[in-house]
């Protein structure tokens, strides 16, 4: 990131330049400068720079004369001046800087930056006297952290965005060792970390998954709705009956693919119709239908055409199982408890209506209550009708199974654990559904309670309960892995042990080698020598 060259000594982030900063003599400052100025915070992507607004009448009170000034460099040049510039130390300290600018913060390396620019000398007195120096700052969240902070006057308005424009326009100009390219290259870099950064942001949640999933798997029911009648109606044409024996439109597309023409079905594919219907009788009885169907006659060309969108339907309806099979293992991941609580379709349809899990965990109970009911809202609120009691929350079962007198109260109710749910889910750093079975217990236990009178449990009890078995559980873990530690150090010991008295075993051997070969020589030499004796005495 940090790839600009700076020819100067006081651009260098190094040890070359102790403070990180470089200033402007007083002698470059207006002569008819003000003894408090007004300053401008320009944020980069190569460091901070502090620009001092210089007294003249061409940057007056009209926003358009600002505007001409900006687009001539001449003319800006003595309306703005800098003061001071604070280069970035590293992509990762840009990356942080820039992080903490868009949640409008102040960073450490900022408020230095300020402090050392700004509050100093007869600044600093004048600030005890509250007459400190003017600073223009584009964001007003921003502009009120520093304003509390460093207590000095903030402004923030249309002709500061202006001004802003102009600096980053003529940026090159003020500062000659930054290049264009250069400046053209840190701002590539930073915007591409910055993305990274963005995207990568809670990575163990993947709620995005699970925001394309649902989406899908709502637009695939729709269509599958559609092509089923479709083929229901387009190979009705030829075998009517067909459509009352079997009711499920996936059975059917199947039946179709396998039977097609009427007249051509014997009990030779009774065992593949069995397999499809799982049940004898019906294969039977759609093998009779065949036999006295009142259908029309289809043509071959026809007929390949129905088998082929019949497979398409089959087929598509095995990619939606397989789709609804990787949602709830996403939500599993993403959201246990909510899944626990309301199941993992009405649990991803809110996080999908919310935006993202954070951003459900965000709402109140009052708002996750009438969440997917928002034109039924307003709508009453204009009309000054009864406001809806339940958004998309009515298709849980605990909605269906209330009395009609108790469906608001027990959404309520309902509403309130799926917000606790989300929130345990968003912030907890450990992955657990307890907290969503128990909640899903005291659902039960109010419809319970809404039936016959029997008293509820406390909520507080509740998790009290859950944290205690969670803590057990991370205890009986714990001492798990320090079993599994004590065996591993045990066989490690064992092993070296082992090796040790084998590397003896290996020496010992060595040595009774080496002995037993210095014996052989011997044995060798003395023959050798009592041969040239017996040789001698015989000569």
């Amino acid at each position: 990131l940090h790839s600009t060259r700076h020819t100067g000594a006081p651009f260098s982030p190094g040890p070359t330049a102790p403070a990180n900063r470089f200033k402007f003599p007083e002698s470059d400052r207006h002569p008819d400068f003000p003894s408090m100025p007004t300053y401008l915070l320009f944020e980069s992507a190569s460091g901070y720079g502090l620009f001092e607004k210089m007294a003249s009448e061409d940057i007056g009170s009209s926003l358009d004369e600002v505007r001409k000034s900006v687009a001539d460099l001449s003319r800006f040049s003595k309306i703005m001046k800098l003061k001071a510039f604070m280069p970035f130390k590293s992509a990762e300290n840009a990356l942080q800087n820039i992080n903490a600018l868009t949640e409008g913060e102040m960073t450490e390396l900022l408020q230095n930056f300020l402090e050392q620019s700004l509050l100093k000398g007869g600044e600093k007195k004048a600030k005890k006297k509250k007459k400190g120096p003017k600073l223009m700052v584009v964001d007003k969240k921003l502009g009120n952290c520093i304003k509390e902070v460093l207590k000095i006057d903030v402004v923030s308005d249309e002709k500061v965005e202006e001004l802003m424009r102009g600096i980053r326009e003529h940026l090159h100009h003020f500062i000659k060792q930054l290049r264009p390219e250069d400046i053209h290259q840190t701002q590539l870099a930073l915007s591409h970390s910055y993305s990274r950064c963005k995207v990568k942001f809670n990575v163990h949640r993947v709620d995005n998954m699970v925001i394309q999933s649902i989406a899908l798997l709502d637009q695939i029911d729709k269509d599958l709705n559609t092509f089923a009648m479709r083929v229901r109606e387009w190979y009705g044409y030829h075998f009517p009956e067909l459509v009352k024996i079997s009711g499920d439109n996936y059975i059917f597309a199947k039946l179709a693919t396998l039977i097609q023409h009427k007249e051509a079905l014997s009990e030779e594919k009774l065992p593949q119709m069995e397999e499809i219907l799982m049940d004898a009788g019906k294969a039977k009885e759609v093998l009779e239908a065949a036999r006295k169907s009142m259908g029309q006659e289809i043509s071959v060309v026809d007929m390949l055409n129905i088998s082929r969108f019949a497979e398409r339907v089959v087929k598509l309806s095995e990619y939606r199982k397989n789709l609804h099979d990787y949602l709830i293992k996403k939500m599993n991941d993403c959201a246990p408890n909510l899944s626990a609580l309301i199941g993992e379709q009405v649990g991803a349809r809110l996080i999908s209506k919310a935006g993202s899990l954070t951003n459900l965990a965000k709402y109140p109970a009052s708002t996750v209550q009438i969440l997917g009911a928002e034109k039924a809202l307003f709508r009453a609120m204009k009309t000054k009708g009864n406001t809806p009691k339940y958004g998309l929350i009515f298709h849980s079962t605990f909605i269906g199974r209330a009395q009609p007198k108790n469906k608001g109260r027990i959404s309520r109710y309902l509403a309130n654990k799926c917000s606790i749910a989300s929130r345990v889910d968003c912030f907890s750093e450990e992955l657990t559904n307890k907290y969503g079975e128990k909640l899903r217990d005291q659902v039960e236990e109010r419809l319970e309670f809404y039936r016959t009178g029997a008293t509820p449990r406390k909520n507080l009890d509740v998790m009290a309960e859950v944290a205690k078995d969670l803590a057990k559980e991370r205890k009986e873990k714990a001492d798990m892995e320090t079993d599994e530690d004590t065996s591993k150090k045990k066989k490690k010991k064992k092993r070296k042990r082992d090796n040790e008295d084998g590397e003896e075993a290996e020496k010992v051997s060595k040595k009774n080698k080496k002995k037993k070969d210095k014996k052989d020589k011997k044995d060798k030499k003395d023959k050798k020598e009592k041969k040239k004796k017996k040789k001698k005495k015989a000569e």
